[in-house]
């Protein structure tokens, strides 16, 4: 019995155009497939190509990069009596407005404006990266957290309908922090 091959080689590491070149043949491929089961061979295949060519995984290191992010940016703003003031003041259009806002910045900071996430490469959940789902996640579960131990609903008199909507606008700023976070030291 033969050993098995080495997995390393000395072979260079694909440019990210020869990547794109070889996802678009398989593409191509895929669209001429005989079968349904090559077609689904063929996308499974291109789901492996788009995840080992994203370079490094989502990792817990990410996790606690969000984690600081969303904190440290949104503490302020908890504490803050306008916050609340605004969150008392809101309808229920302009909070659902508010989290529209906080899945709209997290997905253009991290695929938009860096370039090292790429939201098909990554591994998902229900067709959502896993990247994208923990920031939106962590941004709305840091301000929650700080709420809570600041006790600002007690402080500022809040219903749970003005504390909902106070999180929501904390998360605006959560999610830009823990973005930024995951951007800059991801």
């Amino acid at each position: 019995m033969s050993e098995p091959e080495s997995l390393v080689t000395d072979e260079p590491v694909p440019t990210e155009q020869e990547v794109e070149e070889l996802l678009d043949d398989l593409k191509r491929l895929q669209k001429t497939a005989d079968s349904a089961e090559e077609r689904r061979v063929i996308r499974r295949t291109i789901r492996t190509v788009n995840r080992l060519a994203g370079g490094r995984m989502f990792g817990f290191d990410d996790v606690a990069q969000q984690i600081v992010g969303g904190f440290i940016l949104s503490a302020p703003f908890i504490v803050t009596e306008e916050v609340w003031n605004l969150a008392a003041g809101m309808n229920w259009l302009q909070w659902a407005i508010t989290v529209f806002m906080v899945v709209f910045i997290g997905y253009g900071a991290l695929y938009r404006a860096a370039e090292q996430h790429h939201a098909d490469r990554e591994e998902s959940i229900a067709g959502l990266p896993i990247r994208f789902v923990s920031l939106v996640l962590i941004s709305y579960l840091s301000v929650t957290i700080l709420t809570f131990v600041f006790s600002a609903p007690v402080t500022f008199g809040a219903t749970p309908e003005t504390t909902v909507k106070a999180i929501s606008i904390g998360a605006i700023f959560a999610v830009v922090g823990a973005a930024t976070a995951d951007s800059l030291f991801g």
